[in-house]
């Protein structure tokens, strides 16, 4: 959609993320005075377009003069010149939505003019037309529909014309002065009808499709999507408006909820960026259970996988120096090794950071000649893991760096054995293969519930406790 389309479009900018009262949602979000001031610069400018297109009607009558009784009159070809809105305010109405106020305006019209008396006098001629002092008030009533979507109509539209003056050109144009109330009465009438009906055009044919680009849910991959509806209406308070998107992962296969409610997420009051919004980490780890629930947390290293400059292979050779019976076992085999998690792990928020701690099972194989797997060992790996988060265009990344491994023996098919000699060899799997296969997923990203159009700039991040805290501006175009 162009920028010139309609200003409600333009407007969006301040109808998308926030926060109001009710559950907790898993993804919310602010736009700030300064977001909606620049709103209403976009939208103005847009509604002026629209404007200077307007289609005025024909209108004719007639009057009565004393020597030759009632002439009608005719005006038509009435076309605007130029339409211009010179100061305007946006202001978030609690309880309804937005109001946008345009005061001193102007517009100028040009058009023919045409008087007759039959068989006593026929004139005709053109005319310019002042419209001064106009001011538009509008009212945009915000909502949510059952799928969640946000939607808007027009809650209120007045025009109000201060002063029109008239100029006609032509040889009976000395006529005008006995009828120009008159004609100054219709022309304002038919001015102010004309703008809310554009106005109301625009919200129901343009602004209201357009909010149907607002997605509800994104599809992630095969397994997952994000719910990004909308669990209440959005709420204007008295220098915000804010909306809750349910924001959580759910299987594609078959969906359900997740066994946890999600937390709290107390905004702090931020004006340096037009938007602000948080993540919680109820989104997170919704993804976690989500993934673990379809058993896509499960990863496998092969000796493929490990650099071939690398004199660590996977196979029971080298396995065979830290644990002789495996050697002796499965002489000359490769290996595999499978790492899953026992429980879906779960993303820790907080000023200092985020952080898991996942409990995770290393089960190793050797590879038989037939390719059929002879298990070897299963240990249980305790570990800490921090991550980092970022925007990136219209997506949040991730990346993990793992800290150091701590291992216990789970289960042996080759004996007992100390696990502090898989120590160093574990490490280096889990910081050269595993955790790098992970971040270029989480490389990929998540989309944010963007609308068409709508740009992001001069991001920055904070951590919260139990969320993550966003600052943006934004770019509509």
């Amino acid at each position: 959609m162009g920028r010139g389309n309609t200003f409600q479009a333009a407007l969006l900018v301040s109808l998308w993320l926030g926060f109001v009262e009710g559950a907790d949602p898993g993804f919310v979000g602010r736009i700030t005075g300064k977001g909606l001031d620049y709103a209403r610069q976009e939208g103005v400018a847009a509604l002026q377009k629209e404007l200077a297109r307007i289609q005025l009607p024909d209108f004719s009558g007639s009057f009565k003069v004393k020597v030759f009784g009632h002439i009608d009159y005719k005006f038509y070809s009435l076309k605007i010149q130029s339409f211009q809105l010179l100061s305007s305010t946006i202001a978030p109405i609690p309880n309804v939505g937005l109001k946008v106020s345009i005061t001193n305006a102007f517009a100028e019209v040009s058009g023919d003019w045409r008087v007759k008396k039959k068989h006593v006098l026929s004139d005709h001629g053109s005319f310019n037309l002042k419209v001064e002092g106009l001011s538009i008030s509008v009212g945009l009533k915000l909502g949510n529909d059952s799928a969640g979507r946000l939607t808007a109509d027009t809650s209120e539209c007045s025009t109000h014309i201060s002063n029109v003056q008239v100029r006609i050109h032509g040889k009976w144009s000395w006529l005008y002065n006995i009828f120009d109330r008159q004609i100054e009465s219709a022309l304002r009438k038919t001015m102010e009808d004309q703008v809310c009906k554009v106005v109301s055009s625009s919200v129901s044919s343009k602004l209201q499709p357009y909010l149907q680009t607002l997605p509800v849910t994104a599809k992630i991959d095969k397994v997952s999507g994000i719910d990004y509806s909308l669990v209440g209406p959005p709420v204007a308070t008295s220098d915000s408006l804010d909306l809750d998107l349910k924001g959580e992962f759910f299987s594609l296969a078959q969906r359900s909820a997740a066994p946890f409610p999600p937390p709290a997420l107390p905004f702090p009051v931020d004006h340096d960026r037009m938007l602000y919004f948080g993540v919680s980490s109820y989104l997170f780890n919704t993804a976690g259970y989500v993934y673990y629930q379809a058993g896509s947390l499960t990863y496998d290293i092969t000796d493929d996988m490990i650099p071939k400059e690398s004199k660590l292979r996977l196979n029971t050779s080298s396995f065979g120096t830290l644990v002789p019976q495996i050697e002796k076992l499965y002489p000359g085999m490769l290996m595999k090794l499978m790492v899953s998690t026992s429980s879906p792990p779960s993303l820790a928020i907080a000023p200092e950071g985020l952080s898991l701690a996942p409990t995770v099972d290393v089960q190793a194989f050797a590879i038989l000649p037939n390719s059929s797997l002879a298990p070897l060992f299963v240990l249980e790996v305790f570990t800490s893991i921090s991550a980092t988060a970022t925007m990136e265009s219209d997506k949040i990344i991730g990346s993990l760096k793992i800290g150091r491994l701590e291992l216990s023996l789970k289960h042996s098919d080759v004996g007992p054995f100390s696990v502090q000699l898989m120590q160093a060899v574990m490490n280096y799997f889990a910081a050269h293969i595993l955790v790098p296969q992970i971040n270029e997923r989480l490389a990929q990203g998540f989309p944010l519930p963007l609308p068409a159009h709508l740009q992001l700039s001069n991001p920055v991040l904070q951590a919260h406790q139990n969320f993550l805290y966003f600052g943006t501006d934004v770019q509509y175009g």
